[in-house]
């Protein structure tokens, strides 16, 4: 008896468009923008593509430890896989709460709650049911990191069913196909702040702050005898990145603009969402290859969770392969999660409820900087373009409060001068402008070095054009700071009344975090003037106060790098934050082929008095610091740190590769060390900075026997094909997008090349 003819059903979900397109200058939720569709996907075979799997669904109550994430850089999604009643838990990157929070406290701080300040939340809860499909066999769960895509696949009564999960940025929808034997069932929108429906399954809401969202299911909500579905979902606010509007657009109507959507990627079918969303995805993926050796045919044999254990538990036993796929996670998580809209917080797109730990906000003493220190290394530049556009936007606000706020009596971080400039902001940050938690002075400095650390990338002049307002504003700033003092017979120039974050006493002066992030300012400053010609006498002006700057120096009772102006550690000693390391890693002021001997001796003995375990984020900053050390064994084992296996509540990588951060009874996921781990890795491979390219500076024997990477990003503007053998390289290709000189290196053998633009050079140093 011959099968009967497939049966195709579809259902739309959908909300409005919110910061995604907003971001690139095209109108929000451009449903009429056609999508170039290929006749096909063009999949990566099973046998060749890097996946995470597992044998069993997610746990609804341990979603965010188990759940498998999908993006399209504005809206993602926490799979669970269960055949009979799945789930998917959504989120949007502009699902805000608050506002500018610019009322301070009675001791001149913001506040820092999730009335004011705000939250970031979810936006719905997707529910599919398969009444029948209980007691399957062969089931397998798997994230397809070479294609994107989450699969699902099982057997039930003999036939095997197959389910794909994707998040696609050029339809700007979340799809979901069930294929196999015919299947009946229903689907479900589930609201998650208690809004009253507006239709079947539907629903809208508006919070106090003016912000609307909704999300619809159009079309039915039940399938019956189906070889083929398909969910469509697409979801959004009205935010708009426009200071100006109040960051609103209050003419947009989320439920009507969220049915265009939705139908139009029903008429396309899933086939071709698929295709057109593999094709969109590979095109960044595929940038960078990486390869840092075989693993035992045992440690493959293992699905992702115990392999994560086996290797926890059997230290000698190297896993080069399952390390290679955390540095391809965290690209894939930078790809999903930063794209032309809204930058990555704590958390990125992936929540697991409204009431998240510091509200999932940008912290800006770390963590959203180390957020980005992977993009340019793993060949993803254009994903770190949410960084700038998210500050771009937010500076006409954060001026504003500067001007109004920062010199309030009452705030002890003030400037004691009386003078004010330029730009500053809190610990905390959100979309609306508004800063929480106490005010942070060097929080715009640093986010200046991490936004010109992408020019020193990619050598993209217009870009620097674009930046140079947030550079100069916060110079402005610094200058307006800034306090003469005399040490040792010399008049110098120090912070003002500050803290070193996250510890110690709040009042002293001359840290050395602020003197060195200030001092990169300075330097990043007085470069943009030259390559942009423009303010020479500004820029001037700047170098004149950039030598007048105090600069740490060891402390004779510690041997540390001071920290403070002091040579005493006024803080504690294995405290988590990195903070006077700063101009070490991932500045560049003090270098390791450069510094003074002893300077280098004080920063490799701070790194060993703060120690080897901490949470995620700070393990791999020390990584990072370690790499640039040379000293491969250690930025090797902290990065088996980070990978260790998250249990009983303690820190470390849930099932699903999130880092998760204890907090003692619970853990809470938090995104920066899935992508600083990632980016010390690069460092371990490559170190790049102004005038040189060091090859293989800090490989871990693990990986020495032989590897393989390609389109590793390299400041000076160059990327890199990097083959080794026995710890040697044997190859390499360097190409410039927009250098021109530096001197390569491997070892003691060094060459200086010269290219243009577009050129490349194969050496192999012998």
């Amino acid at each position: 008896m011959s099968n009967p003819p497939s049966r195709r059903t579809f259902f739309k979900l959908g909300g409005a468009v919110g910061a995604g397109l907003a971001f690139s200058g095209v109108p929000a939720f451009a449903a009429s923008a056609e999508v170039l569709r290929p006749a096909a996907a063009d999949l990566v075979p099973d046998t060749r593509a890097t996946t995470l799997w597992y044998p069993a669904p997610a746990a609804e109550d341990k979603i965010i430890e188990q759940g498998l994430p999908i993006g399209n850089g504005r809206i993602g999604a926490l799979v669970g896989g269960d055949p009979a009643a799945d789930f998917l838990y959504l989120a949007d990157a502009s699902l805000w709460t608050g506002g500018a929070n610019d009322v301070l406290e009675d001791d001149g701080q913001f506040p820092y709650e999730r009335e004011k300040f705000g939250t970031l939340g979810l936006l719905a809860k997707l529910r599919i049911s398969v009444p029948a499909h209980t007691g399957v066999t062969d089931y397998r769960r798997t994230l397809d990191l070479s294609n994107g895509v989450v699969v699902i696949t099982y057997r039930h009564q003999g036939v095997r069913y197959r389910r794909e999960y994707f998040a696609s940025h050029p339809d700007d929808v979340v799809v979901i196909r069930l294929s196999g034997g015919p299947v009946t069932g229903s689907v479900t929108l589930e609201p998650t702040r208690g809004e009253t429906t507006a239709g079947p399954a539907a629903f809208t809401g508006t919070f106090a702050n003016g912000l609307k969202y909704g999300c619809t299911v159009a079309g039915g909500t039940t399938f019956s005898g189906s070889r083929d579905v398909v969910i469509v979902f697409s979801g959004g606010t009205n935010y708009v990145p426009d200071a100006a509007r109040e960051f609103l657009d209050a003419s947009l109507d989320p439920l009507a603009l969220a049915k265009q959507k939705a139908s139009k990627a029903q008429r396309a079918g899933g086939g071709a969402l698929l295709a057109t969303h593999v094709a969109d995805y590979r095109r960044l993926y595929d940038r960078m290859t990486v390869d840092l050796g075989q693993s035992p045919p045992a440690k493959r044999a293992l699905d992702t969770w115990s392999r994560l254990l086996a290797r926890h538990d059997d230290p000698a036993t190297p896993d080069p392969e399952l390390e290679a796929s955390y540095l391809q996670f965290g690209r894939y998580l930078t790809i999903t999660g930063s794209r032309d809209g809204l930058p990555m917080g704590l958390q990125g797109l992936w929540q697991n409820n409204n009431t998240p730990d510091w509200m999932s906000d940008y912290h800006t003493d770390i963590n959203l900087q180390m957020n980005y220190w992977l993009a340019d290394r793993a060949a993803l530049p254009g994903s770190f373009t949410a960084l700038a556009d998210y500050c771009l936007a937010q500076l006409p606000v954060w001026t504003d409060s500067t001007k109004r706020l920062f010199n309030d009596p009452r705030n002890r971080f003030r400037n004691t001068s009386g003078r004010i400039a330029g730009w500053a902001i809190a610990f905390s940050t959100n979309i609306y402008g508004g800063s929480g938690w106490w005010w942070h002075p060097g929080g715009n400095a640093w986010l200046c070095n991490s936004l010109w650390d992408h020019y020193a990338f990619t050598q993209d002049k217009a870009y620097l054009a674009r930046i140079y307002p947030l550079l100069k504003g916060a110079a402005e700033f610094w200058e307006a700071r800034l306090v003469p003092m005399t040490v040792d017979g010399r008049e110098v120039l120090v912070d003002d009344h500050d803290w070193s974050p996250e510890h110690g006493p709040q009042d002293t002066r001359g840290n050395t975090y602020s003197q060195e992030i200030v001092w990169d300012l300075f330097e990043h400053y007085r470069e943009a003037v030259v390559v942009l010609g423009r303010d020479r006498a500004y820029g001037d002006r700047i170098a004149g106060l950039q030598k007048k700057l105090y600069l740490p120096k060891v402390s004779p009772t510690t041997g540390w790098l001071e920290e403070w102006m002091s040579p005493d550690n006024l803080g504690e000693t294995t405290h988590r934050h990195l903070s006077p390391l700063i101009g070490f890693f991932p500045g560049d002021r003090i270098a390791a082929d450069t510094a003074p001997p002893e300077l280098l001796d004080g920063v490799r003995a701070l790194l060993v008095a703060r120690g080897m375990d901490s949470y995620g984020w700070a393990t791999a900053w020390r990584s990072a610091c370690w790499a640039r050390l040379k000293d491969a064994d250690k930025a090797y084992q902290l990065l088996l740190t980070v990978l260790r296996p998250s249990v009983a509540n303690g820190n470390g990588t849930a099932p699903n590769f999130f880092d998760m951060y204890s907090q003692g009874s619970y853990t809470i996921f938090q995104i920066d060390a899935n992508l600083g781990a990632p980016a010390a890795m690069a460092e371990m491979l490559v170190y790049s900075r102004p005038g040189v390219l060091e090859l293989l500076p800090a490989l871990p024997s693990a990986w020495a026997r032989s590897g393989r990477v390609t389109g590793i990003g390299a400041r000076g503007g160059f990327e890199v094909d990097l083959a080794w053998r026995d710890g040697k390289v044997t190859r390499a290709v360097v190409r410039s997008v927009g250098g021109t000189r530096t001197e390569v290196r491997a070892g003691s053998w060094r060459r200086a090349i010269t290219l243009r633009p577009g050129q490349s050079v194969t050496v192999q140093p012998s």
